[in-house]
């Protein structure tokens, strides 16, 4: 046989196996993506009991009214009902509410919004439930809403507690100062929706000890329990939530009203009760972002640098409280944004309307003053003939500047360097002048007026948020880390939101204890609670407290092999799998070091503490504050009004990049969030009634909406106080791409564009 034939017949050799995605800053893939993808995911709507009913609500058709009489007669000889629950079956606390409890959990006197529960209905079919919500008869008399905000403070009380739930005055300066140069501007933000993906569902299972299970898609499971106890009559620990698969959430998804009506329904009839919500029905039950009114003064020397800043806030916090104070209190923090502003006066105040109750909605508050700040400096540019982008770049905040509300920014704020990145980048190529182009023209080849009509125009957007709860909130997240048989499990009650908690879990176990196979167990509130899933705090916290358990875990590992060797466990490191001694000496697998032996460790996590806002808005409010430039490029039908978002180039400031695909998917749904609060979305509410509360009539940013998203510059400057370095990303660009747009759309227009989202008779341009 010659050389040539035995080489042709020898084996290939078997190429190695890429090596898996493995610890921190890396884009490890997320444990449910297959089973979202797949169509498996344990949605709450889809799941089942045995002998389940079926729940309704009934809901007021009126924004206020007063309740004459309840009849629920028909409903309950209906065939099939089982039982229908007014507010004379609350058995325990009739109020509840997320920031403060002044909603009840059936009207029974006075209903303050269209869509207040009055009733609901457990039947064994969901025909029959709707039909018998339906056929309970309620005999109101109609009383005048009050829907405007600013007519709220002289109204008569809407509620026992008054039409003001709060009001902070911010004062810092000089009072007296004034600038060479003022401008003023009304800023008008409608009311957005968080419209989760998902329907909003749960399933209510009884307890043989009389309490119950609610099975939900909760962000805040603990909270949930605690104020179902109360509304059932319970103790917390005969009421149980498990957490189903969460389809999305970029606010408090799921209405308590919704949640304590499931769970009595399920206690008054023993048995399981499932209720799946309409897509109106959610838009009636749940939050949503405060409509705000703003009225600016702007005071510059003759080079443009900012001398004072006073404005009033008004928000409209609807019917109940929920975190309204909260949003105010980040609304009257921010609004002179991230500048330097010696003197500031500002006003703000929360009132109650008749309107759909407003609440936690990404970014709330400080949205809504990005905005209008922002116009401002636009109006300021343009008056004293300098470029937007130069303007703010003489005026951004940096380390070791001081907050209007007194407080030393002390976490890395690199706003210039941010500013400076978007500013520089090339800008898109305009459209050429050929057919496939007509698909680039605002409103598409059939939408769009003549193409001579269209003026492109760029603009400018610096956004900053705060992170964690703020004015004293007790920040804790407690977690869990066990070991056995080289498998690691992490038990935290931090809900995965699509925030990618799970999936940060995961890499933290796995760069601190060498371990691949790393599962993040399921959610129920037998669990110590992590809080609730918004403003990065599980990021921050809840990834701190699994931070700390894994590393006990790994003292626990580490020990016996030092002690053996003589050694520190400071001179041991794992690596892959393996533990090594620096000298080389040792050398072993983790599987071998654990001997069969199972080690836990659990451990908290809690950030230094913050304290209220005084009487003048003074005090050290937030642990930390994330920032964000966009640069937007828009193309304008001056004729028509029509936009379209050409490019939106972001640099955001992240502390520490922990999963680089996660971190630019987040980016880019805020960014394309933002665009549809620029745009499109806009909760129409006419006498406090909903106009259209389905996706429909509420027009939502599709993927032909969506915007080219370049992501130019990440500042990985670590925040020595977060662990990791991390900071939040998700709500700062939701923040900033509105103002952004809004911006530009003032360039390529003229126009002062101080209402969102933008009306096409604002981006008209007469006299053609």
């Amino acid at each position: 046989m010659s050389n040539e034939t035995a080489t042709a017949q020898a084996p290939e050799k078997t190429p190695e196996p890429e090596p898996l995605p493995h610890g921190l800053g890396v884009s490890l893939p997320a444990a449910d993506a297959r089973a979202k993808t797949e169509g498996t995911f344990p949605y709450a709507a889809d799941l089942w009991a045995e002998g389940l009913l079926w729940g309704a609500v009934l809901r007021s058709p009126h924004a206020h009214a007063r309740i004459v009489s309840i009849d629920t007669t028909h409903a309950r000889e209906m065939p099939g009902v089982r039982a229908v629950i007014t507010h004379e079956d609350v058995p325990g606390a009739a109020l509840h509410g997320r920031g403060k409890a002044d909603r009840p959990v059936f009207a029974s006197e006075v209903v303050r919004h269209h869509g207040e529960p009055i009733a609901a209905v457990a039947a064994d079919h969901p025909d029959t439930a709707r039909m018998a919500a339906a056929a309970v008869t309620v005999e109101y008399e109609l009383l005048d809403p009050v829907t405007d905000p600013e007519q709220a403070f002289e109204a008569e009380p809407l509620h026992p507690d008054g039409n003001l739930i709060r009001h902070i005055p911010l004062r810092h300066g000089d009072p007296e100062a004034a600038g060479d140069i003022v401008v003023e501007g009304l800023y008008r933000i409608g009311r957005q929706d968080p419209a989760p993906i998902g329907a909003e569902a749960g399933l209510a299972v009884p307890r043989p000890d009389g309490g119950v299970e609610l099975y939900l898609a909760s962000t805040d499971p603990h909270t949930d329990r605690d104020t179902a106890a109360a509304a059932f009559a319970l103790e917390p620990d005969r009421v149980k939530v498990v957490v189903t698969g969460v389809p999305g959430a970029t606010s408090d998804r799921e209405d308590q009203g919704f949640q304590l009506a499931l769970g009595l329904l399920a206690l008054k009839t023993n048995c399981p009760v499932k209720l799946a919500a309409t897509r109106e029905e959610s838009f009636l039950g749940h939050v949503h972002r405060h409509p705000t009114l703003l009225r600016y003064r702007h005071h510059a020397d003759a080079e443009g640098r900012l001398v004072k800043v006073e404005a009033q806030i008004l928000l409209d916090a609807g019917a109940y409280a929920d975190t309204s104070s909260e949003a105010l209190a980040a609304a009257v923090a921010f609004a002179c944004g991230p500048y330097v502003v010696p003197n500031a006066f500002i006003e703000g105040w929360a009132v109650r309307t008749n309107n759909p109750p407003s609440g936690h909605v990404r970014g709330e508050g400080a949205m809504q003053v990005c905005a209008a700040y922002e116009a401002q400096m636009d109006k300021l540019a343009k008056k004293l003939a300098v470029d937007p982008a130069e303007l703010r770049l003489r005026n951004v905040l940096a380390t070791g500047d001081l907050l209007p509300t007194g407080q030393t920014v002390t976490c890395p704020a690199p706003v210039a360097e941010l500013l400076q990145a978007v500013r520089d980048e090339p800008l898109p190529p305009l459209p050429q002048d050929d057919a496939e182009d007509g698909w680039l023209l605002p409103g598409g080849p059939e939408g769009a007026g003549e193409p001579g009509a269209v003026r492109r125009g760029v603009g400018y957007g610096l956004g900053m948020v705060h992170m964690l709860g703020a004015e004293g909130a007790d920040e804790v997240s407690t977690a869990t880390v066990k070991v056995q048989d080289g498998v690691a499990t992490v038990l935290c009650a931090a809900v995965e939101t699509g925030q990618g908690f799970s999936t940060l879990a995961r890499q933290i176990v796995q760069e601190t204890l060498g371990i691949d196979e790393v599962h993040v167990a399921p959610v129920d509130t037998d669990q110590p609670s992590a809080g609730a899933g918004c403003r990065g705090r599980h990021t921050w916290v809840s990834g701190g407290a699994v931070e700390r358990a894994a590393k006990m875990v790994r003292t626990q590992l580490l020990q016996p092999l030092a002690h053996k060797f003589g050694m520190s466990t400071e001179l041991l490191q794992i690596t892959d799998g393996r533990i090594t001694s620096y000298d080389g000496v040792l050398s072993t697998t983790v599987t071998e070091a654990m001997d069969g032996k199972e080690l836990w460790a659990t451990a908290q996590c809690r950030p230094h503490p913050t304290e209220p806002l005084d009487d003048s808005g003074q005090g050290d409010a937030f642990v930390g504050m994330a920032f964000c430039a966009i640069r937007a490029v828009v193309d304008v039908d001056v004729e028509i009004g029509s936009v379209r978002v050409v490019e939106l180039a972001v640099a955001q400031d992240v502390g520490r990049v922990l999963n680089p695909a996660q971190l630019a998917s987040r980016i880019e749904g805020g960014v394309t969030q933002g665009v549809g609060i620029a745009l499109t979305e806009n909760l129409r509410t006419p006498r406090g009634l909903l106009r259209h509360p389905d996706l429909t009539g509420y027009a939502l940013p599709t993927a032909l909406d969506a915007p080219d998203i370049r992501i130019v510059k990440l500042v990985e400057e670590r925040d020595v106080v977060a662990p990791f370095g991390a900071k939040a990303v998700s709500a700062v660009p939701v923040v900033t791409s509105p103002a952004a747009v809004a911006s530009a759309v003032r360039a390529a227009t003229g126009r002062p564009v101080n209402r969102l989202p933008i009306r096409p008779q604002a981006a008209v341009v007469t006299g053609q």
